[in-house]
């Protein structure tokens, strides 16, 4: 007599029958027996995680809201231990609030003492670091960045946050793991492939981001540090970022908002955890091969 009780999960009762009397049923149990294997053997189980960086360590950077705090949840989900950092401390205790695996750390990216500080906690309560994604960035602080309303004292912000802490994120980083390796991940934008007239100082931040990337990735090889540098380029997300661009200069945001939608080719806004997937790709061995990449998640923007 065979008798399996699949429970509720499956809506099913139990079954009892003879074997050899019903190959129907043998063939039903045997696949459900398959899949119940396969869960537990190389998934770790239906309702569990694959783990696909299971043990390692991140830091995220700007990880209180938005796409830091997708990321952060996704590599937490896959098993990986994280700190966030955020320069808005209640952001980022609220982030971390609830998970054993994600912990917050307060930072200012373009303070280098903060990165100094932070490397150092990280090392205490790690030892080791495998991943550090370059996430935390400003858009504006003023309410134009057409070229003739951007100020300097905006533009340098900007620069120093964008430009100059993911600078910095690069140097401490590579410092701390290149003697056992790791991922390294910057956050750019579309805005750093292609012209952005209504954003000058970020476009231009987020330019740089890109070449960076690909510096630190060259170095790094040559060195041999096994270290991998690649960069994200989101299109339109839905994040306050965003919400904020489209106050930018003016104008109706909802006629905006349709505008910008407009030249999606896929035809809708991405998500935070669109970018997440990406970044636990980079992060991951099944990315062991890639470096200095541009890994672009914007709907088809860019080829058009």
């Amino acid at each position: 007599m065979l008798h399996i009780n699949l429970g509720g999960a499956y809506g099913f009762k139990s079954i009892s029958q003879k074997l050899v009397s019903n190959r129907t049923l043998w063939f039903v149990v045997s696949d459900i027996l398959f899949l119940f294997i396969y869960n537990i053997v190389f998934r770790g189980g239906a309702m569990r995680s694959s783990g696909r960086i299971q043990k390692k360590n991140a830091i995220v950077t700007g990880g209180g809201n938005g796409i830091g705090k997708a990321i952060a949840e996704r590599f937490a989900k896959e098993g990986a231990r994280v700190i966030i950092t955020d320069c808005n401390r209640q952001d980022g205790i609220n982030a971390a609030e609830g998970s054993e695996l994600i912990s917050y750390c307060y930072q200012n990216v373009a303070d280098e003492k903060d990165w100094r500080e932070l490397i150092k906690f990280a090392r205490e309560q790690f030892k080791q670091i495998d991943i550090l994604v370059n996430n935390a960035g400003i858009l504006a602080t003023e309410t134009s960045q057409a070229l003739e309303d951007t100020s300097l004292k905006q533009w340098r912000t900007i620069q120093a946050v964008n430009s100059e802490g993911v600078f910095l994120g690069c140097k401490y980083g590579v410092e701390a793991m290149r003697e056992t390796g790791g991922s390294i991940i910057n956050l750019s934008s579309i805005a750093g492939l292609i012209g952005s007239p209504h954003l000058v100082a970020y476009g231009a931040s987020k330019g740089l981001v890109r070449q960076l990337t690909k510096s630190i990735a060259a170095h790094c090889g040559r060195e041999g540090y096994r270290i991998r540098c690649n960069s994200i380029h989101p299109g339109i997300i839905r994040t306050k970022m965003q919400d904020q661009v489209v106050t930018l200069n003016g104008g109706d945001t909802n006629e905006k908002w349709k505008d910008r939608i407009n030249m999606i080719p896929l035809g809708e806004v991405g998500t935070a955890e669109d970018i997440a997937n990406g970044a636990l790709f980079l992060a991951s061995d099944e990315a062991r091969h890639i470096t200095g990449a541009e890994l672009v998640i914007d709907g088809g923007m860019t080829i058009i």
